[in-house]
């Protein structure tokens, strides 16, 4: 059975599709019904930010075109959708559970939490399956849409590649979890295959690491310490959280753990910076 992928042409999709390609295909952007009963969703925003320039843009993209889509899928179909931690929000304690409370602000946040609430409800409704995969931060080659919005991380290893100064939030000293774009993948076709339907499912690295232990590891690679602590805009404060990192109980108990380590990755992606020259 293959499996109708929506957001081929992003970050994951493109990895998705590279990795199984006898496995996928992939939907156009235009087009709202799948070609199999098995169907991957990644359509979506990526950043809180847009709330400054285009008011209906989270809302149009994650639930609009969502909804068409739902719209089109059949009893018994398997509808797995891509979500992210930002729907945890400031929940407590952590690292944050499926079952935890859920305290998205912002736009993107928001939409993203209201979309899952809207496949649940949908799906259960019409007597279609379904997964929800909450993913950790993603980092590796290949985003071609990295800025200091989007997968900082990355932004900020190539402003050190080009021998920039960068600016950290609380200096660095807040905790994220990094899985690499390979493992998400890896991991969403795993639960595909072995995780049961109608739950959701944290995909993460489940450890938490300190945000200036990347950079220092950087830096040191780089040969690079023009590093500054800046503060966090209000904008930042209101929609984001300072420390976040998931459990992978759930994800662990089905087979599947991450395998790229994360020095590895971070050892990759400034391989692939020295060899093509680039920023991204």
């Amino acid at each position: 059975m293959k499996i109708s992928v929506f957001g081929a042409t992003g970050f994951l999709g493109t990895n998705f599709c590279n990795l199984y390609p006898n496995e996928v295909i992939k939907i156009s952007r235009t087009q709202t019904r799948p070609e199999s009963s098995d169907v991957l969703y990644m359509i979506s925003t990526t950043t809180n930010y847009n709330v400054y320039t285009d008011l209906h843009l989270d809302i149009n993209t994650n639930l609009s075109v969502l909804v068409n889509v739902l719209g089109n899928l059949n009893k018994g179909d398997t509808f797995n959708f891509v979500s992210s931690w930002f729907v945890y929000g400031k929940t407590t304690p952590l690292p944050a559970i499926e079952y935890n409370i859920c305290k998205p602000y912002g736009f993107y946040s928001a939409t993203k939490y209201c979309a899952e609430q809207l496949v649940q409800s949908y799906c259960m409704t019409f007597g279609i399956n379904y997964r929800i995969f909450r993913l950790a931060n993603l980092y590796g080659v290949g985003d071609k849409d990295v800025s200091a919005k989007k997968n900082a991380l990355l932004y900020l290893i190539s402003e050190m590649y080009h021998n920039r100064s960068i600016g950290l939030y609380y200096d660095g000293e807040f905790i994220r979890d990094y899985i690499h774009v390979r493992d998400v993948s890896r991991a969403i076709k795993h639960c595909m295959q072995f995780a049961p339907t109608d739950q959701i499912i944290n995909i993460g690295g489940g450890k938490p690491l300190v945000f200036r232990d990347l950079i220092n590891y950087v830096g040191a690679k780089l040969n690079f310490n023009n590093i500054y602590k800046i503060e966090p805009s209000e904008f930042h404060k209101v929609v984001q959280v300072k420390d976040m990192w998931l459990d992978i109980t759930k994800l662990n108990s089905y087979g599947f753990t991450p395998a790229v380590h994360i020095w590895e990755g971070l050892d990759e992606y400034i391989e692939s910076l020295m060899e093509n020259n680039v920023g991204a």
